[in-house]
């Protein structure tokens, strides 16, 4: 028997949602991957680095993939859950995962790695990051693309113009360029998600915060209710989110 919207909503919206992990999605909604394997790659790069930055690594767990950390592996991340998540994933791995702002300037000396990586960055400081990058060292990252998963978005908050606007991959390099670095690749993809459940919403929107700032299940019941109506009778919730993968290097 189905649950009804009431039992969805309460179930989502008192699960954890600290770290980057969405494994409780599973079976309630669907995206599809980026064509490149942004994880596996990173995870090669490690290989061959002797010193390596992870930015705003969430709760850890797509470095912790990796096999392998070079000798110097350090990590940051502003949120307390995420911080405390990140340490038991990361310290027993001899990585060092620091508190930070998500605000310059990184805590990090000049020219202290060859390597930065970074998943899904919500803020990106191209002068800190050029600044801490070795001549020669690498960012290697997955950013978040234009309108990513705005169906969500606009649902709730109305037409959005000037915010699809935003993390304009051209715009980006722009950025990087200024700071003093040279584009490797920058290449975009969108791909299809499915919500199957208001819970798997609910959830979305409590994780990721910025989609909908300050989100309640309490503010938005009504929208939530009708959307639950939406799913039960046409079937899932379509949206699209955008991946870009990001390499640029700093010249030697």
């Amino acid at each position: 028997m189905d649950r009804n919207f009431e039992e969805l909503i309460a179930e989502a919206d008192s699960v954890s949602v600290a770290g980057w992990d969405f494994s409780w999605l599973a079976g309630r909604a669907t995206e599809e991957r980026p064509s490149w394997g942004y994880q596996r790659q990173q995870a090669q790069r490690l290989t061959t680095a002797r010193a390596a930055l992870d930015i705003q690594t969430g709760g850890g767990e797509v470095l912790a993939e990796a096999e392998h950390f070079p000798r110097t592996m350090v990590a940051t991340e502003s949120w307390p859950p995420n911080l405390a998540k990140a340490t038991r994933l990361l310290h027993p791995r001899g990585a060092v995962v620091v508190a930070d702002p998500d605000e310059p300037p990184l805590p990090f000396a000049d020219e202290a790695f060859d390597l930065v990586t970074s998943r899904h960055p919500a803020t990106i400081w191209w002068d800190e990051i050029a600044r801490v990058l070795e001549p020669g060292g690498v960012y290697f990252a997955q950013h978040v693309g234009p309108a990513s998963v705005f169906e969500v978005v606009e649902y709730f908050l109305g037409p959005q113009p000037e915010a699809r606007k935003g993390r304009d991959p051209e715009i980006e390099a722009a950025g990087a360029r200024a700071a003093g670095l040279e584009i490797v690749q920058a290449r975009t993809e969108r791909l299809p998600m499915r919500f199957n459940d208001i819970g798997a919403v609910v959830y979305f929107l409590r994780k990721v915060i910025w989609m909908v700032p300050g989100f309640t299940v309490a503010q938005y019941k009504d929208r939530l209710r009708d959307l639950h109506e939406q799913i039960t009778t046409r079937g899932p919730f379509e949206a699209y989110s955008a991946r870009t993968l990001f390499e640029a290097r700093k010249p030697h």
